[in-house]
């Protein structure tokens, strides 16, 4: 880390979250370094400009920050391979953004000295740079050791987001309300629109617009408490 508290941050993962991640990160003042090839260079290229395309463990030996943002199962093998060639450094800060996995996953990181975090901005990514408006609304959940929590919770509140502390034994539970959550939502206005398409709605999706936002707004409304708390108030740690 510089004098500034800047960092220089490679994002292993080019779909739609690890692009956003480092461009939010940047916004906040943080420099790119570098980011693993994807298969949608065009799209990372119109989030994150001229930044250099490198493989994984060139990407994590330049980085003083790694972000990384892959699919769950390859998390794993891709933080123990790294680590097998050499790649970790001590004292580099790793941030994986999975909502499953704590901080263990990391534990080949750890072990050549890296520390360990866990962030997930609880926010459907597009991959586009409207999701970055929507980081600036939204909650993380955050689970780090507690010497380095307070870095995970400020990397939260620099992408936009309001940290929520999950702990290290409950993030399978937390990756559970995230999926029941969005993929029970998901499945429901399918089937909603299905039905109304069947009967002769011209434009289903846009017919319940109005109808599934605002019961979703009453619905957690509720959530956040019967004596009219907020939702930012609720505490799910």
């Amino acid at each position: 880390m510089n004098r500034e508290g800047r960092l220089g941050v490679g994002i292993i993962g080019a779909g739609k979250v690890g692009p956003v991640v480092g461009a939010a990160l940047a916004g906040a003042g943080h420099a790119l370094v570098a980011i693993t090839a994807g298969s949608d260079p065009d799209r990372v290229e119109a989030i994150l400009p001229g930044l250099p395309v490198l493989d994984a463990a060139e990407v994590v030996r330049r980085s003083e920050l790694v972000v990384i943002a892959v699919p769950h199962d390859q998390l794993p093998d891709l933080v123990a391979g790294l680590a097998e060639v050499g790649a970790w450094q001590p004292g580099q800060l790793v941030l994986h953004t999975d909502a499953a996995y704590g901080t263990g996953v990391l534990a080949p990181a750890m072990a050549k000295g890296a520390i360990p975090l866990a962030v997930h901005p609880a926010i459907a990514f597009t991959g586009t740079s409207m999701d970055l408006r929507l980081l600036a609304n939204s909650f993380a959940a955050v689970t780090a050791p507690g010497p380095v929590l307070p870095i995970a919770q400020a990397l939260a509140v620099e992408l936009g987001c309001e940290p929520i502390v999950i702990a290290e034994e409950d993030r399978a539970d937390y990756a559970e309300g995230i999926a029941t959550a969005t993929q029970f939502s998901r499945s429901i206005v399918q089937q909603s629109t299905t039905l109304l398409a069947r009967v002769g709605v011209p434009n289903p999706g846009l017919y319940l617009s109005t109808l599934v936002h605002s019961t979703i707004d009453h619905t957690l409304a509720e959530a956040g408490g019967g004596d009219g708390s907020s939702i930012a108030e609720l505490d799910l740690g």
